[in-house]
């Protein structure tokens, strides 16, 4: 119950974040459910860039969002250019059937999903956070606060999109599980990276180095490492990078939670499994995910109580498609067996390996 001097609204779906997983969930709930999206930063935040796989565009034509988000401008991703155990390679999306991805101007598509999402019908509590939250009568009632003011929010289903924290799933008792401590060591300058519309990763004993364009004739650089390497530490100089560069770094581990959906709930995103950048698949995941999300939430919603166990369901057999997808990139590199990074790699490999069940056929 809420208490006298608070309000207390009524909604089919409460979200819990309101980057790319949260928004997309709620633009495909909105227009048939009473949604409310309670978010944290009171603007889409500041992000380094990132890669959107051509892949994805489908899924944000399903949002109905794909004219707004072309008019956005964001520059063309055309393929990869790697060295990889010494090898340089190319891939090139103009042969790829999925067409060219986008390299993304991230606070612009971050805030165009969460305007879009508004737009839609959603309700979004900004900036805002979900102080306590109860089960109650086959729903749920939390306490949203957003400064010195605060309201009694009920629903029927919760959802988790507050990203690799994965902090309401947590509070129910969900626990997330990191499978490595890689951190990203980015900056972001003026001048267009060399080789347009392409992305560089280059290995090295340290860890992996990645650059791109991205809007705005800005380029980005970033090392990915173990945050407890000395290269972690070193790489932080600033005699590192550009003059005037913004450098930071964020979390890049892989990352699962267990379970990532129970009663009355269900987390998405990063949130349910976290991923490694390596595999460009962040944002897709997010988006992937957050469709298969809102089906789920809508059958629980119309009385199909199993929905929520399926989609967890799905989210494990993705799980272990990527893990074994990374496994076998790692393994490609055999040029430092014995430097900390690529050790760790191989073995998380062997670990991984060991746990597959049996198929039956020797190899």
């Amino acid at each position: 119950m809420g208490s006298r001097s608070s309000p207390v609204s009524e909604c089919d779906v409460l979200i819990a974040g309101a980057g790319p997983a949260g928004a997309a969930v709620a633009i495909a709930l909105a227009a048939r459910f009473r949604v409310v999206v309670v978010e944290r930063a009171p603007a889409a935040p500041f992000r380094y860039g990132e890669a959107l796989a051509g892949a994805a565009l489908p899924l944000i034509d399903a949002l109905g969002a794909r004219a707004a988000f072309e008019a956005q401008g964001h520059r063309v991703w055309q393929g990869n250019r790697t060295v990889w155990n010494g090898v340089a390679g190319e891939t090139d999306f103009l042969t790829d059937p999925l067409g060219c991805g986008r390299h993304l101007d991230r606070a612009a598509f971050d805030a165009l999903l969460r305007n879009t999402a508004a737009l839609r019908g959603a309700v979004l509590r900004c900036p805002a956070r979900i102080t306590e939250v109860t089960r109650e009568g086959g729903g749920w009632q939390a306490r949203v606060a957003s400064g010195a003011a605060s309201e009694t929010v009920r629903a029927w289903l919760l959802i988790d999109a507050t990203g690799r924290a994965a902090a309401l799933a947590r509070r129910l008792g969900a626990r997330l599980t990191p499978s490595d401590r890689l951190i990203c060591i980015w900056s972001c300058s003026e001048g267009a990276a060399g080789g347009a519309g392409f992305s560089a990763t280059e290995a090295t004993e340290d860890g992996w180095w990645y650059a791109a364009p991205v809007p705005d004739q800005r380029r980005v650089l970033a090392f990915h490492t173990d945050a407890d390497l000395p290269a972690a530490r070193a790489v932080r100089d600033p005699v590192h990078w550009p003059a005037g560069a913004r450098v930071g770094v964020v979390a890049a581990n892989s990352a699962v939670l267990e379970p990532c959906a129970g009663a009355g709930w269900l987390a998405v995103g990063d949130a349910a499994a976290a991923r490694d950048p390596l595999g460009a698949q962040g944002l897709y995941h997010a988006l992937f995910t957050a469709r298969a999300a809102a089906e789920a939430a809508e059958d629980y919603l119309r009385g199909a109580r199993d929905s929520l166990s399926a989609y967890a369901t799905m989210i494990a057999a993705g799980q272990r498609a990527y893990q074994q997808g990374l496994a076998w990139t790692y393994a490609q590199e055999r040029r430092w067996p014995e430097a900390p990074f690529w050790r760790r790699r191989r073995e998380q490999a062997r670990r991984y390996h060991s746990k597959l069940p049996a198929s039956g056929a020797s190899s």
